[in-house]
């Protein structure tokens, strides 16, 4: 109920505006106030002030380029750091450091359906996908969550491979500089991705990076193994190599719950209860019914029913719908928009208005 008149708004806003602007521009005539009220009405040309759908747009793309930036140097850190440990593997037969460098090489790899999802999600939405591509995150995210799951197999057969035919590490010095390598270049990716993940909203890319800290947390665990070798104890290798499949189980716990509720539209409840607390400070709200929050790709959307005065008019009402939807964009971080549905106040002995959506509901 709230979209019709935007453009409309948006256009009396700036009317409004520019009418100020040449009202003031009579009061004060001097080369220096002329200067001051063109340089200000440059800027509120160029600067974005209302909430249309072009407006929304640029937060949007902004974001999907942030994570791609995040993806593309991840992808190089990672791809150098593989490659310096494929090396070193060649070298040495490290069975810990190789399961290492295959979750290394596997976690660069899952940058480039992550970069699809986010090139997709770019796209406008189109009569058959409504909602546009944000989903294809979503994709992403289950890419993500099986290659872990994949990395923690192959890790688990090395390891217990190398147990059951134990063999001599080589070049115990140089496997240790590559898993000091691997777990520095791990963490900056982790903490990159993540970071960014959390700030655009994208779920895949949190998970992505939590993959990234389990190759971390892995390659300290092979310089353990170096260490044990070193010290002439054969069976550290494949005993880290382990210790490394649980870690990597771990990860995928967490990465695996943070895409499945992405999937299942779950959102903070704080986001909700926040939403709630701002909708009803709203004028002319009575009552706010349901709300339903979603995540599409890193953007929300909202639906909203709010209880307005029986007796208002169509337009009061829109006017009270505009005013919420406004409220909720500046209230709910990455909203991209609102539905907003105006119920009328109960008046004694009226029927309710929905009594014939009854027979709809779901048994």
């Amino acid at each position: 109920m709230s979209d019709p008149h935007r453009h409309h708004h948006a256009h009396h806003h700036r009317d409004h505006h520019d009418r100020s602007q040449d009202a003031h521009a009579h009061h004060d005539r001097s080369p220096a106030a002329r200067w001051r009220r063109f340089a200000h009405l440059l800027a509120h040309r160029l600067t974005p002030h209302s909430h249309e759908s072009a407006d929304k747009l640029d937060p949007a793309l902004e974001a999907s380029a942030r994570g791609l930036r995040a993806l593309w140097v991840s992808l190089a850190v990672l791809g150098a750091t593989a490659l310096a440990q494929a090396a070193v593997v060649v070298a040495s037969g490290s069975v810990a450091l190789l399961g290492d460098t295959v979750h290394n090489t596997a976690d660069a790899l899952t940058a480039v359906p992550l970069a699809i999802a986010f090139v997709l999600g770019r796209r406008a939405a189109t009569r058959r996908f409504t909602y546009g591509y944000g989903r294809a995150e979503d994709l992403a995210g289950i890419v993500i969550v099986l290659t872990i799951a994949a990395s923690a197999v192959f890790a688990a057969w090395t390891a217990v491979d190398r147990l059951l035919d134990p063999r001599p590490v080589a070049h115990v010095p140089a496997v240790a500089v590559a898993a000091l390598a691997g777990f520095a270049g791990n963490e900056w990716v982790a903490r990159h991705r993540i970071r960014v993940g959390r700030e655009i909203g994208s779920a895949a890319l949190v998970a992505d990076g939590l993959h990234a800290r389990t190759d971390g947390y892995t390659s300290l665990a092979v310089l353990l193994g170096a260490g044990g070798a070193a010290l002439g104890w054969r069976l550290a290798d494949p005993v880290v190599g382990l210790a490394i499949t649980a870690a990597i189980v771990l990860v995928l716990r967490d990465a695996a719950r943070e895409v499945f509720r992405r999937l299942m539209d779950a959102v903070d409840p704080a986001l909700v209860d926040r939403a709630e607390r701002v909708l009803g400070e709203v004028p002319g709200v009575r009552g706010v019914g349901e709300l339903r929050l979603r995540w599409i790709g890193h953007r929300l959307r909202a639906e909203v029913a709010l209880v307005v005065d029986g007796e208002a008019t169509v337009r009061e009402a829109h006017r009270i719908a505009v005013a919420a939807e406004h409220a909720l964009l500046h209230a709910v971080p990455r909203l991209s928009g609102a539905l907003v549905h105006a119920d009328p106040a109960p008046c004694p002995g009226e029927a309710d208005p929905h009594l014939a959506l009854a027979h709809h509901a779901p048994a």
